[in-house]
C-alpha cells in the first residue's frame, strides 16, 4: 500500500527531468543502507547508479553519519563569506593535497607542468562549481586586460549542469536549445584534437576557456574518449593562452579508476570542478580547485576587483565534515580501485549478451559500464527509452537508461554477488524491450 504522504508528492512536488504528463508515479523510498534503496511498499532496490552518480561508498556508511551528528551537534552552519570553520579547511587541505600529483603526472607525460591546484573555492552542487570556473575564467582574463576573451570552446555531447553558465558549454541538444537566446557564445568542436586546432587557429585570442569532461561524457550515454586526446587538448591550451577546465563532477572520487581521471591524462588543468562523491555523495557539496596564479589575479587594494559569487551554504560545514569522513575512508579503503573491481565484474556478467545483434557497444572505464543497444533511432529521446525505463522499473535493480544506452554506476561497497544481479537485470531488462532477436 502506498504511504498517504505519495499524495501530497503528487499534488504538489515537481520532479527533475521528469515529464509528469507520462512518466508513471515516483518510487517511494523511505530507507537505503549500503547498496540498497528500501520502497514503502517492502520492496528493495539494488542502487546500480549510486542515485545519479553521487553515493561513493554506500547508503548509510557509519563513519560519515557520525560525521555529519557530531558535526551538526557542534556547528551546524556559519555564512562562509566572512567566516570559517575547521572542517572547510581540512577538506580544501585535503584536496589539495590529492591534486598535487597532477603536476607531477603532467611533467613526466608532457615535458613541463602548470601550477599546481592550491586554491578551494566551495558551492553546492555540479552546475555551481562550473559556473564558479566559467566566471572566474573570463575574469582572470579580463584581470590581466585581456578584455576579448569571451568565448568558450566545449565538446559536442557536453553536458556541465542547469544553471545559465553550465548550460551554455553544454549541447544545446536535447535539454537546452530554447533557451537559445540567453545563452553566451560558444564554440562546439567534435573530441578530436585536430578540430580543436583549427578552432583555436581561427579563434584562439578570443577564447577564454576549454570545458571538457575527461575521458567520459556522462549525459551523453557514457561516452568515452581517450587520455590521448586530453594531451593534446592542454598542450594546445596552453600554446593559446587558453584556460582548461576540467568538469570532473562524474568522474572524480574514483569512478574512472583513478581518483581523478584527469591522472590517467598526465594532465593539470587549471580548473577542476568536483561535486557529486566529494560528500561521499550525501550532502549538497561542490568545489572548484584553481592554482595560486589565478587566485592572485583577484588580490587586490581595489574591493571591485573581488570576486562576487557565493551561495547561501557555501562550505557548509555538516558537508564539508562528510567530504573530510569520505576522504579518509577513500584513502584507507583504496575506493577507485573496489570501483573499478566492481565495473570488471559487471561487464564480465554484460559480455556473451554484448556480443549479440541487440548491442552496439560495451564499454568501460573504472566502475562506469555503459552498453549501447542497437537501434535506429539513438540518443536520450531514443523510442526504445521509453520502454527500458518501464522494464527498468518492473525489476529489483534502480537503473536509469539514457535513451537506448543502459549503464551501471554502482557505489564501492556493491558485493561481487550484487555486480552480478545488476548485470543480470541489464541483460534481462534489454531483452524484453522489443530488441532484435539474438544472433
Amino acid at each position: 500500500m502506498n504511504p498517504e504522504w505519495l499524495a501530497l508528492d503528487k499534488a504538489h512536488a515537481w520532479h527533475p527531468y521528469t515529464q509528469h504528463a507520462l512518466d508513471p508515479e515516483p518510487l517511494a523510498v523511505v530507507g537505503a543502507q549500503g547498496a540498497w534503496l528500501e520502497c514503502a511498499d517492502g520492496r528493495r532496490l539494488l542502487d546500480a547508479i549510486s542515485s545519479w552518480w553521487s553515493i561513493l561508498h554506500g547508503h548509510g556508511h557509519p563513519r560519515i553519519v557520525a560525521a555529519i551528528q557530531e558535526q551538526a551537534a557542534r556547528l551546524d552552519h556559519v555564512l562562509f563569506a566572512g567566516c570559517t570553520h575547521e572542517p572547510a579547511a581540512r577538506l580544501a587541505a585535503s584536496l589539495v593535497e590529492c591534486a598535487a600529483v597532477l603536476p607531477e603526472m603532467e611533467a613526466a607525460a608532457l615535458g613541463s607542468a602548470g601550477p599546481p591546484l592550491t586554491r578551494v573555492f566551495y558551492s553546492d552542487s555540479g552546475a555551481t562549481s562550473v559556473e564558479v570556473a566559467l566566471k572566474a575564467a573570463y575574469l582572470s582574463h579580463l584581470r590581466r586586460g585581456e578584455k576579448g576573451r569571451r568565448v568558450f570552446i566545449t565538446l559536442e555531447n557536453s553536458y556541465h549542469g542547469d544553471t545559465v553558465g553550465a548550460m551554455s558549454v553544454g549541447d544545446p541538444a536535447p535539454f537546452f536549445a530554447d533557451f537559445a537566446p540567453l545563452l553566451f557564445e560558444v564554440e562546439r568542436v567534435a573530441v578530436d584534437a585536430d578540430a580543436l586546432a583549427d578552432v583555436l587557429q581561427r579563434r584562439g585570442e578570443e577564447v577564454a576557456a576549454l570545458i571538457v569532461e575527461p575521458l567520459v561524457q556522462g549525459a551523453a550515454g557514457m561516452v568515452m574518449h581517450s587520455p590521448e586526446f586530453l594531451q593534446k587538448a592542454r598542450l594546445l591550451c596552453r600554446n593559446h593562452g587558453v584556460f582548461l577546465i576540467a568538469d570532473e563532477v562524474a568522474t572524480g572520487f574514483g569512478r574512472t579508476g583513478t581518483l581523478f581521471a584527469c591522472e590517467q591524462a598526465g594532465i593539470t588543468p587549471d580548473f577542476l570542478c568536483l561535486a557529486k562523491g566529494l560528500s561521499g555523495g550525501v550532502l549538497p557539496l561542490a568545489a572548484t580547485m584553481t592554482s595560486e596564479v589565478i587566485y592572485e589575479d583577484f588580490l587586490s587594494n581595489d574591493r571591485a576587483r573581488t570576486f562576487f559569487h557565493g551561495h547561501t551554504f557555501t562550505a557548509n560545514p555538516i558537508a564539508c565534515a562528510a567530504g573530510c569522513a569520505s576522504m579518509e575512508i577513500i584513502r584507507e579503503e583504496n575506493t577507485p580501485a573496489k570501483l573499478a573491481r566492481n565495473g570488471e565484474r559487471i561487464e564480465s556478467g554484460l559480455r556473451d549478451f554484448s556480443a549479440t545483434s541487440a548491442v552496439k557497444d560495451l564499454r568501460r572505464l573504472g566502475g562506469i559500464v555503459a552498453m549501447e543497444l542497437a537501434v535506429e533511432d539513438q540518443g536520450y529521446f531514443a523510442t526504445l527509452g521509453d520502454s527500458l525505463r518501464h522494464a527498468c522499473r518492473q525489476t529489483n535493480v534502480l537503473l536509469r537508461p539514457s535513451g537506448n544506452v543502459l549503464y551501471a554506476i554502482p557505489p564501492s561497497c556493491t558485493t561481487p554477488e550484487e555486480c552480478d544481479l545488476i548485470a543480470q537485470t541489464m541483460v534481462e531488462v534489454a531483452e524484453i524491450s522489443s530488441l532484435p532477436q539474438q544472433a
